[in-house]
Parts: structure tokens; C-alpha cells; sequence
């Protein structure tokens, strides 16, 4: 797979994009995470991505035409799918069955906004339009790095297929996974729950299931 980000800020993804699992599944070659400054695709000579909206408002607001030029640049990749995909807080609400849905994509385009929006034209040139939740961040790039992290580690061969079968959400929209302990089997006082003792698996696997939580929504 290959993930593009769109980007003001390049250096904000240098340590997540290299650190832990991300990092193993590009030295596998699994994914190539490819950073873009938006600010390459400008064509003033003062590199000029924002402007003040028309009617008035507060802030500034990002210009159509260094992201259509990125994504004009970006889509010439041969491969057999390409998802556009703005990070915004009028998108969609993320969820894991989007993780599993978007982890099937061969090229996926990540469009970080920043400031106080975009020019709405934009989205005309994306596929998707997600968000994380019902609260305002700064900029799309903490979402972008939420959504590389839940797609990449779904990718086959990045993690344990077991173990992700096992995982919250996999199995419901709305489950959270059983309770988990390790050694000591008595820490401060608190015991781990006698049938993880056992080594019976059929009632372990019983009790794991009657453990596992699902969410009031």
C-alpha cells in the first residue's frame, strides 16, 4: 500500500511514521508513507496556500489550487485504486469497520487542513471526508496519523492475524475486549481471576466471551 499525506507541517510525522509498528511495516516494505508539503504545489513566489474567506470570518482558510495540483501530481502513480480522503470535522465519524474498509486500498491520499478550514471546492477532489470525533484539533495531521495507524496495522503481515482477530471492535461494532492479566499472579492484594489459571481453554475461552464488553451507544 501507499499512503500520501498532504501536509504544512511535514516535521510533525517524522517520529510517529518511524517508531514502532509503522516503522517495521515500511522496512517490510508493506506500506510507503510519503510526506508532501503543501506549500511545493504553490505557484506565487511567496508560496502563498491560505487567503482570507470572501463574506468575511476569522482566520484564514486554505486555496483550492495547491491541493488540486497535489492531487493532480499524486494521482499519476500506477495503481490499481486511489481514495482521496479530507480530514475534517464535518466528515463522516471514523470508525473500525472504515480502518478494515480502507486497508484494501492500494493508494490512499491523506489531505491534513489547517487553520480555520478549507475553500469548499476542495471537496470535489476527495472520495471521503472523515472524522475523528466531536471536538476541534488545531489541524487534520493528529487525525491523518489516527487513521495511517488503524489502516496500517490491518495490512496483512504486519501484525499477527490472530491477534487482531481477538481485538476490540473486530467482532462488534461496539465491543470492547475482555480484561487481561499477567505475572504476578497477585499484585497489591488483587488475584488474576482463578480460570485463567486453569489451563482449561474451553472454559477460559467461555469466560473471555461473557468478559467481553459491548458499548451503549
Amino acid at each position: 500500500m501507499i499512503i500520501d499525506i498532504l501536509t504544512l507541517f511535514p516535521d510533525f510525522f517524522q517520529i510517529p511514521l518511524n517508531t514502532s509498528i509503522l516503522k517495521r511495516a515500511q522496512t517490510k516494505k508493506l506500506v510507503f508513507l510519503n510526506i508532501h508539503n503543501l506549500r511545493n504545489y504553490t505557484t506565487d513566489k511567496h508560496h502563498s496556500v491560505d487567503d482570507k474567506p470572501y463574506g468575511g470570518g476569522p482566520g484564514m482558510i486554505l486555496k483550492p489550487q495547491p491541493i488540486y495540483l497535489a492531487l493532480k501530481d499524486l494521482k499519476k502513480k500506477k495503481t490499481k485504486s486511489t481514495h482521496t480522503i479530507l480530514l475534517t470535522p464535518k466528515g463522516k465519524t471514523y470508525t473500525q469497520k472504515k480502518a478494515q474498509s480502507l486497508s484494501k486500498k492500494d493508494h490512499l491520499i491523506l489531505i491534513s487542513g489547517h487553520y480555520e478550514g478549507f475553500d469548499h471546492r476542495i471537496t470535489n477532489y476527495v472520495d471521503d471526508q472523515i472524522s475523528i470525533g466531536n471536538y476541534i484539533l488545531t489541524g487534520g495531521e493528529i487525525p491523518a496519523l489516527i487513521l495511517i495507524d488503524s489502516i496500517v496495522r490491518l495490512i496483512p503481515n504486519v501484525i499477527n492475524k490472530q491477534s487482531l482477530q481477538n481485538e476490540s471492535f473486530s467482532t462488534h461494532p461496539h465491543a470492547l475486549e475482555y480484561p487481561q492479566y499477567t505475572r504476578p499472579p497477585i499484585f497489591k492484594g488483587k488475584s488474576v481471576p482463578k480460570i485463567l489459571l486453569s489451563g482449561d481453554h474451553q472454559k477460559i475461552t467461555a469466560w473471555q466471551k461473557k468478559m467481553t464488553k459491548i458499548q451503549k451507544i
